[in-house]
C-alpha cells in the first residue's frame, strides 16, 4: 500500500551546510526503504511530501519527529494512494531562489514559504506546481 505524506518543520541549524547535510542523507537512506519526495526550505522552514510504502513512511515521520534538527514538526496532509507523484527523485529539492514571487501568492497571504498559515492540501498544490514549474532540483 502506498502513502504520501506532507509535514512542516522548522530548521534548528539553518546552515546551507545543515540543510545539504539532511538531503544528502535523504538521498542515500530513501533508495534502500523505496521512499521517494521532494524538500522545500526557505525562511528557515522545512516542507517536505514523503512517498512509499506505509510502514516505510510512517517509520521515516517517526524518525523525522524526533531529528534535533528539526522542531516544530506538524502533520499536514496523509492518504493512501495509487500512485507517486515524485517518483523522480529519491529526495528532490526546490531551488527557492528560482520561484517566482507570483506562485507563492496564489497559495498564500504573502510571498513566502508559510505551510502552517494554510492548509496540507494547498502546501501539496504548492509543491506540485513547483514540481511542474521546473523549480525541483536535485533529481537524485
Amino acid at each position: 500500500m502506498l502513502v504520501r505524506l506532507l509535514y512542516a518543520s522548522r530548521a534548528i541549524d539553518t546552515n546551507p551546510e545543515a540543510i545539504e547535510s539532511i538531503l544528502q542523507q535523504s538521498r542515500s537512506h530513501n533508495p534502500s526503504t523505496g521512499v521517494t519526495g521532494v524538500l522545500c526550505y526557505g525562511g528557515g522552514i522545512f516542507l517536505q511530501a514523503i512517498e512509499g510504502g506505509r510502514m516505510a513512511v510512517s517509520e521515516l515521520y517517526g524518525h523525522i519527529q524526533r531529528d534535533p534538527r528539526h522542531k516544530d514538526v506538524v502533520l499536514l496532509h496523509y492518504e493512501e494512494i495509487s500512485e507517486r507523484r515524485f517518483s523522480g527523485w529519491t529526495m528532490g529539492e526546490v531551488n527557492m531562489t528560482r520561484i517566482n514571487a507570483s506562485i507563492l501568492l496564489k497559495y498564500a497571504e504573502k510571498p513566502e514559504l508559510d505551510p502552517y498559515s494554510v492548509s496540507g492540501l494547498v502546501s501539496l498544490a504548492l509543491l506540485e506546481e513547483l514540481m511542474a514549474t521546473a523549480s525541483v532540483i536535485g533529481r537524485a
